[in-house]
Protein backbone atom coordinates (compact mmCIF):
# COMPACT_ATOMS: atom_id res chain seq x y z
CA UNK A 1 0.00 0.00 0.00
CA UNK A 2 2.75 2.46 0.97
CA UNK A 3 4.71 1.68 -2.18
CA UNK A 4 1.65 2.28 -4.35
CA UNK A 5 0.98 5.59 -2.61
CA UNK A 6 4.53 6.72 -3.20
CA UNK A 7 4.32 5.73 -6.85
CA UNK A 8 1.09 7.66 -7.33
CA UNK A 9 2.55 10.73 -5.64
CA UNK A 10 5.63 10.60 -7.87
CA UNK A 11 3.61 10.60 -11.09
CA UNK A 12 1.05 13.21 -10.03
CA UNK A 13 3.06 16.11 -11.55
CA UNK A 14 3.05 14.28 -14.88
CA UNK A 15 -0.75 14.15 -14.78
CA UNK A 16 -0.95 17.89 -14.13
CA UNK A 17 1.44 18.62 -17.01
CA UNK A 18 -0.56 16.37 -19.32
CA UNK A 19 -3.79 18.19 -18.42
CA UNK A 20 -2.20 21.59 -19.14
CA UNK A 21 -0.97 20.34 -22.50
CA UNK A 22 -4.40 18.97 -23.41
CA UNK A 23 -6.04 22.28 -22.51
CA UNK A 24 -3.59 24.25 -24.62
CA UNK A 25 -4.21 22.01 -27.64
CA UNK A 26 -8.01 22.01 -27.37
CA UNK A 27 -10.11 24.17 -29.72
CA UNK A 28 -11.39 27.36 -28.12
CA UNK A 29 -15.01 26.19 -28.03
CA UNK A 30 -14.10 22.95 -26.22
CA UNK A 31 -11.31 24.27 -24.01
CA UNK A 32 -11.50 23.00 -20.45
CA UNK A 33 -11.94 25.81 -17.88
CA UNK A 34 -9.27 26.25 -15.26
CA UNK A 35 -9.72 23.66 -12.52
CA UNK A 36 -10.47 24.89 -9.01
CA UNK A 37 -8.17 23.76 -6.23
CA UNK A 38 -11.07 23.20 -3.87
CA UNK A 39 -14.77 22.39 -4.16
CA UNK A 40 -17.15 23.25 -1.32
CA UNK A 41 -14.27 23.28 1.13
CA UNK A 42 -12.62 20.05 -0.09
CA UNK A 43 -9.17 19.94 -1.64
CA UNK A 44 -9.39 18.16 -5.00
CA UNK A 45 -6.96 15.27 -5.46
CA UNK A 46 -4.90 14.76 -8.61
CA UNK A 47 -6.12 12.06 -11.00
CA UNK A 48 -4.33 8.74 -10.74
CA UNK A 49 -1.92 8.28 -13.67
CA UNK A 50 -2.17 5.20 -15.87
CA UNK A 51 1.27 4.13 -14.68
CA UNK A 52 -0.40 3.36 -11.34
CA UNK A 53 -2.92 0.99 -12.98
CA UNK A 54 -1.41 -2.22 -11.51
CA UNK A 55 -2.58 -1.06 -8.08
CA UNK A 56 -6.18 -1.25 -9.28
CA UNK A 57 -5.91 -4.99 -9.93
CA UNK A 58 -3.73 -5.85 -6.94
CA UNK A 59 -4.19 -9.30 -5.44
CA UNK A 60 -5.22 -7.90 -2.05
CA UNK A 61 -8.05 -5.70 -3.31
CA UNK A 62 -10.89 -8.17 -2.72
CA UNK A 63 -9.65 -8.86 0.80
CA UNK A 64 -9.26 -5.16 1.62
CA UNK A 65 -12.41 -3.74 0.02
CA UNK A 66 -14.75 -6.75 -0.43
CA UNK A 67 -15.44 -5.87 -4.05
CA UNK A 68 -17.82 -8.81 -4.42
CA UNK A 69 -20.05 -7.35 -1.70
CA UNK A 70 -19.99 -3.95 -3.42
CA UNK A 71 -21.08 -5.50 -6.71
CA UNK A 72 -23.90 -7.40 -5.02
CA UNK A 73 -25.11 -4.20 -3.33
CA UNK A 74 -25.49 -2.53 -6.74
CA UNK A 75 -28.40 -4.87 -7.54
CA UNK A 76 -27.62 -4.86 -11.26
CA UNK A 77 -30.14 -6.47 -13.59
CA UNK A 78 -29.47 -8.22 -16.93
CA UNK A 79 -30.07 -5.90 -19.87
CA UNK A 80 -29.22 -2.70 -18.05
CA UNK A 81 -26.89 0.02 -19.32
CA UNK A 82 -24.27 0.68 -16.68
CA UNK A 83 -21.48 3.24 -16.74
CA UNK A 84 -18.15 2.59 -15.02
CA UNK A 85 -17.01 6.19 -14.74
CA UNK A 86 -13.28 6.46 -14.18
CA UNK A 87 -12.99 2.83 -15.23
CA UNK A 88 -9.20 2.71 -15.30
CA UNK A 89 -7.97 -0.65 -16.58
CA UNK A 90 -11.35 -2.26 -16.00
CA UNK A 91 -11.22 -3.96 -12.62
CA UNK A 92 -14.97 -3.39 -12.17
CA UNK A 93 -15.85 -2.98 -15.84
CA UNK A 94 -15.32 -6.64 -16.73
CA UNK A 95 -17.38 -7.81 -13.77
CA UNK A 96 -20.17 -5.36 -14.59
CA UNK A 97 -20.24 -6.64 -18.18
CA UNK A 98 -20.91 -10.15 -16.93
CA UNK A 99 -23.70 -8.94 -14.65
CA UNK A 100 -25.62 -7.01 -17.34
CA UNK A 101 -25.27 -9.94 -19.76
CA UNK A 102 -25.36 -10.05 -23.52
CA UNK A 103 -28.44 -7.83 -23.72
CA UNK A 104 -26.86 -5.19 -21.52
CA UNK A 105 -24.01 -2.78 -22.02
CA UNK A 106 -21.23 -1.21 -19.98
CA UNK A 107 -20.03 2.25 -20.89
CA UNK A 108 -16.42 2.42 -19.73
CA UNK A 109 -15.38 6.07 -19.34
CA UNK A 110 -11.90 7.38 -18.69
CA UNK A 111 -9.98 10.54 -19.59
CA UNK A 112 -6.72 8.64 -20.18
CA UNK A 113 -6.57 6.72 -23.48
CA UNK A 114 -3.87 4.52 -22.00
CA UNK A 115 -6.33 3.27 -19.38
CA UNK A 116 -8.89 2.48 -22.07
CA UNK A 117 -6.23 0.57 -24.01
CA UNK A 118 -5.41 -1.52 -20.94
CA UNK A 119 -9.12 -2.20 -20.47
CA UNK A 120 -9.49 -3.24 -24.12
CA UNK A 121 -6.65 -5.73 -23.79
CA UNK A 122 -8.22 -7.29 -20.70
CA UNK A 123 -11.68 -7.47 -22.31
CA UNK A 124 -10.27 -9.17 -25.41
CA UNK A 125 -8.39 -11.67 -23.27
CA UNK A 126 -11.66 -12.62 -21.55
CA UNK A 127 -13.68 -12.45 -24.80
CA UNK A 128 -16.09 -9.88 -23.37
CA UNK A 129 -17.84 -7.90 -26.10
CA UNK A 130 -20.53 -5.80 -24.38
CA UNK A 131 -18.19 -3.01 -23.24
CA UNK A 132 -18.18 0.34 -25.03
CA UNK A 133 -15.12 2.47 -24.26
CA UNK A 134 -15.81 6.21 -23.97
CA UNK A 135 -13.09 8.85 -23.96
CA UNK A 136 -14.36 11.50 -21.58
CA UNK A 137 -13.02 14.91 -20.65
CA UNK A 138 -12.50 16.62 -17.31
CA UNK A 139 -15.94 18.26 -17.64
CA UNK A 140 -17.98 15.74 -19.64
CA UNK A 141 -18.10 11.93 -19.43
CA UNK A 142 -19.59 11.77 -22.93
CA UNK A 143 -22.85 10.08 -21.97
CA UNK A 144 -26.11 10.63 -23.87
CA UNK A 145 -29.01 12.25 -21.99
CA UNK A 146 -31.23 9.80 -20.09
CA UNK A 147 -29.25 6.80 -21.32
CA UNK A 148 -27.89 5.11 -18.20
CA UNK A 149 -29.48 2.95 -15.50
CA UNK A 150 -26.51 3.14 -13.14
CA UNK A 151 -23.29 5.14 -12.92
CA UNK A 152 -20.64 3.54 -10.73
CA UNK A 153 -17.93 5.73 -9.20
CA UNK A 154 -15.38 3.76 -7.20
CA UNK A 155 -12.72 5.85 -5.46
CA UNK A 156 -12.62 8.31 -8.37
CA UNK A 157 -15.04 11.16 -7.71
CA UNK A 158 -12.67 12.89 -5.27
CA UNK A 159 -10.18 13.16 -8.17
CA UNK A 160 -12.55 14.89 -10.60
CA UNK A 161 -10.91 18.22 -11.41
CA UNK A 162 -14.28 19.84 -12.24
CA UNK A 163 -16.80 18.20 -9.89
CA UNK A 164 -19.67 20.65 -10.53
CA UNK A 165 -19.61 20.10 -14.29
CA UNK A 166 -19.28 16.34 -13.91
CA UNK A 167 -22.16 16.10 -11.44
CA UNK A 168 -24.37 18.05 -13.81
CA UNK A 169 -23.38 15.85 -16.76
CA UNK A 170 -23.98 12.65 -14.78
CA UNK A 171 -27.38 13.90 -13.65
CA UNK A 172 -28.41 14.58 -17.26
CA UNK A 173 -27.36 11.08 -18.34
CA UNK A 174 -29.54 9.18 -15.87
CA UNK A 175 -32.67 7.45 -17.08
CA UNK A 176 -35.83 8.00 -15.01
CA UNK A 177 -35.15 6.05 -11.84
CA UNK A 178 -31.46 5.76 -12.71
CA UNK A 179 -28.90 5.93 -9.95
CA UNK A 180 -25.36 7.02 -9.18
CA UNK A 181 -23.51 4.63 -6.87
CA UNK A 182 -20.67 6.45 -5.12
CA UNK A 183 -17.95 4.51 -3.30
CA UNK A 184 -15.31 6.51 -1.45
CA UNK A 185 -12.87 5.61 1.32
CA UNK A 186 -14.24 6.68 4.70
CA UNK A 187 -12.64 9.86 5.99
CA UNK A 188 -14.33 9.34 9.35
CA UNK A 189 -12.36 6.12 9.97
CA UNK A 190 -8.68 6.65 10.83
CA UNK A 191 -8.02 2.91 10.54
CA UNK A 192 -8.62 2.98 6.76
CA UNK A 193 -5.01 3.06 5.46
CA UNK A 194 -5.52 5.62 2.71
CA UNK A 195 -4.14 9.17 2.61
CA UNK A 196 -6.68 11.77 3.81
CA UNK A 197 -6.70 13.53 0.43
CA UNK A 198 -8.14 10.34 -1.09
CA UNK A 199 -10.93 9.92 1.45
CA UNK A 200 -14.36 11.55 1.75
CA UNK A 201 -16.79 11.90 4.64
CA UNK A 202 -20.53 11.47 4.29
CA UNK A 203 -20.90 15.08 5.44
CA UNK A 204 -18.72 16.31 2.58
CA UNK A 205 -20.45 14.12 0.01
CA UNK A 206 -23.78 15.60 1.06
CA UNK A 207 -22.35 19.09 0.62
CA UNK A 208 -21.65 18.29 -3.02
CA UNK A 209 -24.31 16.00 -4.47
CA UNK A 210 -27.72 17.40 -3.35
CA UNK A 211 -26.94 21.00 -4.47
CA UNK A 212 -26.41 19.54 -7.95
CA UNK A 213 -29.87 18.01 -8.16
CA UNK A 214 -29.03 14.56 -6.79
CA UNK A 215 -30.83 13.18 -3.73
CA UNK A 216 -29.56 10.47 -1.44
CA UNK A 217 -31.88 7.46 -1.68
CA UNK A 218 -29.89 4.62 -0.10
CA UNK A 219 -26.77 3.92 1.93
CA UNK A 220 -24.84 0.64 2.25
CA UNK A 221 -22.54 0.62 5.26
CA UNK A 222 -21.15 -2.92 5.31
CA UNK A 223 -18.01 -2.45 3.21
CA UNK A 224 -14.73 -2.69 5.14
CA UNK A 225 -13.18 0.60 4.01
CA UNK A 226 -15.69 2.54 1.90
CA UNK A 227 -18.92 4.43 2.00
CA UNK A 228 -21.41 3.29 -0.64
CA UNK A 229 -24.13 5.87 -1.27
CA UNK A 230 -26.83 5.90 -3.95
CA UNK A 231 -28.24 9.04 -5.53
CA UNK A 232 -31.10 9.73 -7.93
CA UNK A 233 -31.90 12.75 -10.03
CA UNK A 234 -34.33 15.38 -8.79
CA UNK A 235 -35.66 18.26 -10.82
CA UNK A 236 -33.93 21.58 -10.25
CA UNK A 237 -36.01 24.75 -9.70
Amino acid sequence: MALAALMIDSIAPAVAQQAVAQQADAPAKTRIPRAPKRYKGREIAVTMHYMGAPWLVRESRQREEDCAMLLEALNIKPGQTVCDLGCGNGFYTLQLAKLVGEQGKVLAVDIQPEMLHLLDERAKAEQITNIEPVSGTQVDPGLEPQSVDLILLVDVYHEFSHPHQMLQAMRRSLKPGGRIALAEFREEDPTVPIKPLHKMSKKQILKEFPPNGLKLVEEFDKLPWQHLMFFERVEMP
